[in-house]
């Protein structure tokens, strides 16, 4: 298991590496109190462990002119259809993730779309014409409020017990 090879040094560099992964590897390394050599070989024995399984920039699809953040719970036939229905959920290039799911839904994806014009053409096109697709619900994003990757050193939640909200935190 990956997680018994990884000592606080390793969590110290992903939880750096996690939070701007374009620091350059000296920065790190005064970070960490280590050489930058030492920073480059735990980064590449972090990769072949798969602890870290790529890298990039994050995009803003507002930016782009993709306005609706769109999840779609989707129901199949049978739940053995799900690798066959991914294939066709991969050629549509507004779906930037799929999840194999329990509950309601066999499948979870999350879509940006222009606008609902756009995202009720692919539903109604695309989506729904899958072989295997049985229904669909479409939920949309009103506004993403948190995204961060994993904690890696493990910090604790805030203590929620000691928060009151008033009136005023609701304008």
């Amino acid at each position: 298991m990956a997680n018994e090879k990884i000592d606080a040094l390793d969590k110290k560099i992903l939880d750096i590496v996690t939070r701007n992964a374009r620091i350059p590897s000296k920065n790190v390394a005064i970070e960490c109190g280590v050489s930058r050599a030492a920073i480059h070989q735990r980064i590449q024995r972090l990769i072949e462990l798969k602890v870290i399984t790529g890298s990039g920039y994050n995009i803003d699809p507002k930016v782009l002119g993709l306005q609706t953040c769109t999840y779609i719970g989707i129901r199949l036939e049978r739940g053995s259809m799900y690798r066959e229905v991914v294939k066709c959920l991969e050629a549509i290039p507004e779906i930037v993730e799929c999840h194999f799911t329990t509950g309601p839904y066999t499948m979870l994806c999350k879509l940006y779309a222009r606008d609902n014009e756009h995202l009720m053409d692919l539903l109604n096109n695309k989506i729904q014409g899958i072989p295997g697709v049985v229904s669909t619900e479409t939920l949309i994003s009103l506004e993403e409020s948190i995204k961060r990757e994993i904690s890696i050193c493990g910090g604790a939640p805030p203590d929620m017990s000691t928060f009151t909200a008033t009136d005023d935190d609701w304008d």
